[in-house]
């Protein structure tokens, strides 16, 4: 058994590494393979505390950028107001979560159907709206307005509901109120950092009681994993989506959707 969760966390581990920052829902994958998996975490924490392995990664990739960000912060309006738009950003995630936490860990995560139904959902969002956006007027993250900012993390307060996607409700957000693809993405990433690790912060002190030997074994393992894949896919993912869109991970979620609602119906 003891085996079998530690290839199981490994398995979790790339695969959220893999979707955390594509548009597809890292954590209604992870939930998802977990439940056909028969892979089982005490307080549903491996789930969210693995995401910190992603946080290190991107935080790495952009370690330059977010440096000269940063350094210049004193004296360089647009870098003072580029952080502001971040945190305002934040702001409802830090409100819902806290508020919702309960509700999302023991019912939300709960509930393969519905991570099933909002992966299609969202995978038509995205599909309308990489084809509808055709008209952006923002095309560098450091340039979205503070209202933009918070109505981006307005949206993305959906993304609690898993499968409904972080990056996806991010970059639909921002897509929506004017931005370029690759912009949308940035600022994905950038708003990534204080919501990813504030909900490793918050749900580590939360099941601090429940984490054992065994589960934090699992939870390094899966963190390792997702901190390797991570960087890989988000060096890879804005030259992707400058060129072609959001189209294929669009129909990625409707495809692995509708499968699960099948297998499930199948009675798996």
């Amino acid at each position: 058994m003891m085996e079998h969760n530690t290839i199981v966390a490994a398995i979790l581990g790339l695969l959220e590494g893999l979707t955390e920052f594509i548009p597809v829902s890292s954590t209604g994958h992870v939930l998802l393979a977990g439940y056909f998996l028969d892979f089982h975490s005490p307080g549903r924490a491996f789930e969210v505390v693995i995401q910190l392995g992603a946080v290190l990664a991107i935080l790495g990739v952009y370690a330059t950028r977010l440096w000269n960000i940063l350094s210049s912060a004193p004296h360089d309006p647009t870098s003072r107001r580029f952080i502001g738009a971040v945190l305002l950003a934040f702001l409802p995630a830090v409100v819902i979560g806290v508020l919702a936490h309960d509700i999302i860990k023991t019912v939300l995560f709960e509930t393969p159907m519905l991570i099933a139904v909002m992966l299609i959902l969202g995978g038509i969002v995205l599909l309308l709206v990489d084809r509808w956006a055709t008209s952006p007027r923002l095309f560098r993250a450091e340039d979205f307005p503070l209202p933009m900012a918070f109505k981006i993390g307005v949206i993305q307060c959906l993304a609690m509901i898993p499968g409904v996607s972080r990056s996806g409700a991010t970059i639909v957000g921002a897509l929506l109120l004017g931005a370029d693809k690759r912009s949308a993405a940035e600022f994905s990433f950038f708003l990534s950092m204080p919501t990813m690790l504030g909900a490793f912060v918050y749900d580590l002190y939360k099941n601090r009681d429940v984490i054992d030997a065994a589960a934090l074994d699992n939870i390094i393992i899966g963190f390792v994993c997702a901190f390797i894949t991570a960087i890989l896919v988000v060096r890879w993912l804005l030259g992707y989506v400058s060129k072609r869109g959001y189209g294929l991970f669009a129909w990625w979620r409707i495809i692995v959707g509708s499968v699960v609602l099948l297998a499930l119906a199948a009675g798996m």
